[in-house]
């Protein structure tokens, strides 16, 4: 990719892990030579400022819900404006209109996708996972993962396991 850059003559520099900023103005040529060249190399051109905050908030989900070692101690919406550097009202408008749901709902998805990987690695009970994940109770763990699954998690890891002794008697 800086090479890419490079042989166009752009400027950049970087911001995270794997992104970087054109720090300079560039024509529509360049942009179209650039995202051209980007996709023969497997990547992408995020050149849409509302698009890459949308990702950033996904991504500071995923890391909050993956790093277990991090225990927030504030409400999810002021670490979430606290890291990116956004009000929240703005940041929660922003990423209803760019994905059609709410910052809290693809939260809870998230976690719910969590819970289920949790209960197929089959290490863990209900408990060790509701603590884990911050939950405040394994009522609560289970009332949203029903509501969004529409499984209980006993059901569901009842489910997993007949479908892994289907899969090895057949």
């Amino acid at each position: 990719m800086l090479e890419q850059l490079d042989q166009l003559g752009l400027h950049y520099g970087e911001l995270e892990k794997g992104e970087l900023e054109i720090t300079e103005d560039v024509d529509y040529d360049q942009i179209e030579k650039l995202k051209t060249s980007l996709v023969n190399s497997g990547l992408e051109l995020v050149d849409d400022r509302k698009t890459n905050i949308v990702q950033k908030i996904k991504n500071v989900i995923t890391e909050t819900i993956q790093n277990t070692d991090v225990q927030l101690k504030t409400n999810f919406s002021v670490y979430l404006s606290e890291k990116l550097n956004y009000e929240y009202t703005y940041l929660s408008t922003l990423f209803s209109e760019m994905t059609g749901v709410t910052i809290e709902q693809y939260l809870i998805n998230q976690r719910i996708e969590r819970v289920k990987e949790l209960l197929i690695y089959d290490e863990m009970n209900l408990t060790q996972i509701s603590y884990l994940l911050n939950y405040s109770s394994v009522a609560h763990l289970s009332n949203q993962f029903k509501k969004v699954t529409g499984l209980t998690p006993s059901f569901f890891k009842y489910m997993k396991h007949r479908k892994m002794i289907i899969r090895d008697i057949g």
